[in-house]
């Protein structure tokens, strides 16, 4: 099961196009606002090369990675907390997506209208975050208005939330997002906010700076430069985009594509790099499960024990789990699977406290 990252920014910045060719989806990618109105849903397969090896060692006949469901979401833009532009709808859309990546334009083009009249990171985040903070903004005061009258009684629970609700009212009145003051004693990812989803940026940039990562800023100029600063400065991620080279790069046949990259400067395309920020972001593992059937690549949080990384498998694994047997990555390709690995002392039974690994690769034992 998938993990699911909305796109925003404003209008006709590239997001449908960047969707297009991470998708393969046919999500209209026009020159004009408002192109995307209803959400397009696109899964995609994150990239694991450690899939593949253990598939080959297993003989697995089938191999199916994990993946990613990335939203498309229409293009906010000024006055959309109001209403502007069927913000209402795509406020909405944005409020049911566990992670925002937040495509900004990044490149020079007089073919490609801009809603502002000019290419200007800051500016057109300012205007995407002032209307999810003001967005979050009526929500907060909505439910004050409805714990007030509860936490008057005495009642702890509406308390502690009352004190929460009001220092996220501060945090956004003075204009700032609540995910830059998540720590472990304030969070606020359980109240529904938008702007306490966890975000990284997408810089659209022209072909000439595709082969730039997200941290090179010493070889960054111009607008590039300027989204960069501010990502660092918040200690956000980036991920560096053309989305006028990934669309080049799905149209070409797969076995050209790497020959293409490497023209180019590029190791990898953006959805390698999108699908793993996406992760990070998200804070998100891999484990897999392994055999002559298939070699299975499954998504479940960093931290998440034995039970519950089962139930993403199937609920039943969940309920009825009596144990776990568990290879590491390594252990299994120097093992040469999992019969090695046997013999080798390598495979270890784990039970309902085990916090699951990244590169696990495990058997689950359940009962119903």
């Amino acid at each position: 099961m998938g993990f699911t990252c909305g796109i925003v920014g404003l209008p006709n910045i590239g997001k449908s196009t960047i969707f297009n060719a991470l998708t393969d989806a046919a999500a209209e990618a026009a020159n004009y606002p408002f192109c995307t109105i209803e959400p397009n849903v696109g899964r995609v397969p994150v990239p694991d090369s450690r899939l593949d090896k253990l598939a080959s060692i297993a003989s697995s006949k089938e191999i199916i990675p994990a993946s990613m469901e990335f939203v498309d979401i229409a293009g906010l833009v000024e006055g959309a907390s109001k209403g502007e532009g069927l913000g209402n709808q795509f406020l909405g859309h944005i409020r049911s997506v566990e992670a925002i990546a937040h495509v900004v334009r990044c490149f020079d083009d007089s073919n490609v209208t801009h809603v502002e009249g000019s290419v200007s990171p800051v500016r057109d985040i300012e205007v995407i975050e002032t209307e999810l903070m003001l967005a979050d903004l009526g929500s907060v005061e909505k439910q004050l208005e409805r714990v007030r009258k509860t936490a008057k009684g005495g009642d702890k629970e509406s308390i502690a939330l009352q004190e929460r609700l009001e220092r996220a009212h501060q945090i956004l009145s003075e204009g700032e997002l609540l995910l830059l003051h998540d720590n472990e004693e304030l969070n606020f990812r359980d109240l529904g906010f938008i702007t306490a989803k966890p975000l990284f940026f997408v810089a659209n940039v022209s072909e000439e700076h595709a082969s730039i990562s997200g941290n090179e800023i010493d070889k960054a100029e111009g607008s590039l430069k300027e989204l960069m600063e501010l990502a660092s400065k918040r200690g956000l991620d980036l991920v560096v985009i053309s989305g006028k080279v990934e669309e080049e790069i799905r149209q070409l046949p797969i076995e050209e594509r790497g020959e293409f990259l490497g023209e180019l400067g590029l190791t990898e395309s953006g959805l390698d790099r999108l699908s793993r920020c996406g992760y990070k972001t998200l804070n998100l593992i891999t484990f897999f499960t392994v055999g002559p059937k298939e070699a299975h690549a499954w998504t479940c949080r960093s931290g998440s024990f034995a039970p519950q990384a089962a139930g993403k498998i199937h609920t039943d694994f969940e309920t009825g789990f009596i144990r776990a047997e568990v290879i590491s990555y390594d252990d299994y390709i120097n093992s040469k699977g999992e019969q090695g690995a046997k013999e080798s002392g390598c495979l270890r039974v784990e039970g309902k406290d085990y916090k699951v690994v990244d590169g696990d690769v495990v058997h689950f034992r359940f009962n119903v």
